[in-house]
């Protein structure tokens, strides 16, 4: 009885682990259309707020906590970082010139100019800022392949797959994308010397105005040392209702960089 049970049982695992391709009425599109679509739903997200948990790793921290993100595109990205029982441990506005910094235990304020340096020792990884914005909403700017015919593109059982070599950079870059929800699930990119740069892990994905934004975020920049992991448990997008309230008391002290 075990054994006919264990023989009814297999299939269904093998079945269940399996990725299926995808059903005919599933519409395949051309490469040009696909990258067009994507950028055109990255752009569509103006406004979003989310709450969760974000972990970030690399050669001077390894910690994560609990956070709230509030992101105004194209120039405001606002974030709160909270410990145990909800308390409210640091606070950082960054627009494209300028941040603030507030450190809630030492009731002190940091205020100055947001270059690469100050983006990189506040998020911990070293991205611009259009694309630290991109990384909390999990999309990836495809701006500059908008014209471009993919090096290779296939679709590989239930994604499709885009790759585009820079002839001039020598580098190369790969997209993997969900046929149904029209979602990046994967992103990576290689340096001149083969090296992976760059790998960006998307999954668990709710439609927000038309738009799949990512649940779990996961982004490595491998030679960096570099790891950041988000994972949402609530977030929404183009609500009039979002706004940046950054707040801090009136008698924190001030100190400019």
């Amino acid at each position: 009885m075990l054994f006919l049970l264990l023989i009814e049982i297999i299939p269904f695992l093998i079945n269940g682990c399996v990725p299926s391709q995808p059903n005919d009425d599933v519409e395949l599109l051309p490469s040009e259309r696909l990258i067009n679509k994507l950028e055109v739903n990255r752009r569509r997200i103006r406004s979003f707020e989310g709450y969760g948990t974000i972990a970030v790793k690399s050669p001077k921290i390894n910690n994560s906590a609990n956070f709230r993100v509030v992101i105004h595109k194209p120039d405001s990205i606002y974030l709160s970082i909270m410990g145990a029982f909800g308390i409210e441990l640091a606070q950082v506005l960054v627009t494209k010139e300028n941040f603030s910094f507030y450190d809630a235990l030492e009731n002190t304020v940091y205020e100055g100019v947001a270059n690469d340096d100050m983006l990189k020792d506040i998020f911990h990884i070293d991205l611009p800022f259009n694309d630290i914005i991109d990384a909390f909403v999990g999309s990836v700017n495809l701006t500059q392949n908008l014209y471009k015919v993919p090096d290779e593109y296939k679709v590989d059982y239930d994604q499709y797959v885009l790759t585009y070599v820079d002839s001039f950079m020598n580098a190369k870059t790969q997209y993997r994308v969900d046929v149904r929800e029209l979602g990046i699930t994967k992103y990576t990119l290689w340096d001149k010397e083969g090296n992976l740069a760059l790998e960006g892990n998307y999954s668990k994905f709710n439609v927000l105005q038309g738009v799949p934004i990512p649940y779990k975020i996961e982004v490595d920049r491998t030679q960096e040392d570099q790891h950041i992991s988000i994972n949402y448990k609530n977030m929404e997008a183009n609500n009039p209702d979002i706004y940046i309230d950054f707040t801090i008391p009136k008698d924190a002290a001030v100190i400019k960089i």
